[in-house]
């Protein structure tokens, strides 16, 4: 046992040696429907080529770089991979068991300082569930059932494994998450004036902690609502270097979240939204995104009573940026669906397909992801039709140019029990060394 630290050191350096290796193949895409997402447009017939993880080039008519890795996708859709812009991938294994979900902390000492990044799994079995169905990238943000600020996000990729190592995160801190609305009264003792209150003395703490820090440390200051690990983790937010997501419903919790970001000089990013169309102009006009279920159309309380399936086409016709989230873990792969629905009613495809690559790349800082172009990280997903209709699969995965395998543990169980021998023994679980 006492080598036990020796040999996992090897491990991860042989698996980072793979990962150089597996993103240092070049690898041509060719014949394919290619949507890129940037300024090229879709090009029918082109050729997409991987070169050190990245995109060395698009187009028709391309020549196949000597000694490529070939794919033929003719008859195929190219598309980005794609980003849930509210998941818990990594975060929960199992729903109903405590030890296996990390979405939040009931320390009121811990709030905007508690950090998602430090409890992902990436050994999670709902990375590959959800990215063989074209997951690529996730914002990963903590659950707010405890505190008004729930804590702070990450985005991560979902190539995690052998190939490109067991690191996930992209971008971390990516926001920092709270919620407003009834949620947010709730936590707050019971008004939306409360949270409101909360909220903006937060804030305010955390601006002056960091014009007093010296004289914090010197005990010359006066007392915060928050601890000192809480404040430095606001320091950003008050700063507009960092997003605060700010989830709320009620068109007049959108208003107030509005007002407040002005006021304070935050960067907002609006989540959920249901009646976000009641007031598209001002959000629009304020120049703030809204991530957002498509299949939101019920109200589960009184501050979605304005629910509709086409509120992402009312917020884009306003033009306000619009993003796709699932709010999952298990079923975040569940997300072109709800894509698909929103074009169904009234959103333009293309627009719909953004809202799950280049517009959450944009929103959250991700340089060099969301769009086929030269230079940009190759994320990408060859599908067997159209990307935004359920009978629609993926036919091959890249994460930073790495393909990725199409087998995930239910995969495994489905292929040991779709055959079973007449006698004799079961086959194996799972590989036995």
């Amino acid at each position: 046992m006492r080598h036990t630290g020796a040999v996992l050191a090897l491990a991860f350096a042989a698996a980072a040696g793979a990962a150089v290796s597996a993103a240092a193949e070049t690898v041509a895409v060719v014949g394919g429907r290619v949507v890129t997402m940037g300024p090229a447009g879709t090009v029918d017939g082109a050729t997409v080529v991987i070169e050190d993880g990245r995109i060395a080039a698009v187009g028709a008519g391309l020549a196949v770089p000597p000694g490529a890795r070939v794919v033929d996708a003719a008859g195929k859709t190219v598309t980005p991979g794609l980003f849930d812009s509210t998941s818990q991938i990594g975060l929960v294994e199992i729903g109903a068991v405590p030890g296996s979900r990390d979405t939040q902390t009931s320390d009121d000492r811990i709030t905007a300082a508690f950090r998602v990044v430090d409890a992902l799994n990436p050994a999670s079995t709902l990375i590959p569930v959800n990215r063989v169905e074209g997951l690529t990238r996730a914002l990963v943000v903590p659950s707010a059932e405890s505190s008004l600020i729930a804590g702070q996000a990450a985005v991560i990729h979902l190539g995690v494994g052998p190939e490109l190592g067991w690191d996930p995160v992209v971008r971390a801190p990516a926001a920092v998450y709270a919620v407003l609305g009834e949620e947010g009264a709730e936590l707050a003792g019971g008004s939306r004036g409360a949270a409101m209150l909360r909220l903006r003395e937060a804030l305010q703490d955390a601006r002056d902690y960091a014009a007093n820090r010296a004289a914090f440390e010197r005990a010359e200051r006066r007392e915060y609502a928050l601890s000192r690990l809480d404040l430095e983790a606001l320091v950003p937010v008050v700063r507009g270097e960092l997003p605060l997501l700010v989830e709320a419903h009620r068109a007049s919790d959108l208003l107030a979240a509005l007002a407040l970001a002005e006021e304070e000089g935050l960067r907002l990013v609006l989540s959920g939204a249901a009646e976000g169309w009641r007031v598209a102009g001002r959000i629009a006009a304020a120049g703030v995104p809204v991530v957002l279920d498509p299949l939101v159309d019920l109200p589960k309380r009184f501050e979605s009573l304005g629910a509709t399936l086409e509120n992402a086409a009312r917020l884009h016709a306003a033009g306000v940026r619009v993003a796709f989230l699932s709010g999952s873990s298990h079923n975040a792969r569940n997300l072109r669906q709800a894509a698909g629905n929103a074009v169904a009613h009234g959103l333009p495809w293309e627009a719909a397909l953004a809202a799950m690559t280049a517009v959450p790349a944009a929103i959250w800082g991700v340089e060099g992801y969301g769009t086929l172009a030269p230079g940009m990280d190759a994320d990408l997903v060859v599908w067997d039709g159209d990307p935004l209709e359920v009978t629609t699969f993926p036919d091959r995965v890249f994460v930073r140019g790495v393909e990725m395998p199409m087998e995930t543990r239910q995969t495994r169980l489905r292929d040991r029990y779709l055959d079973l021998p007449e006698e004799g023994e079961l086959p194996p679980a799972y590989p036995r060394p």
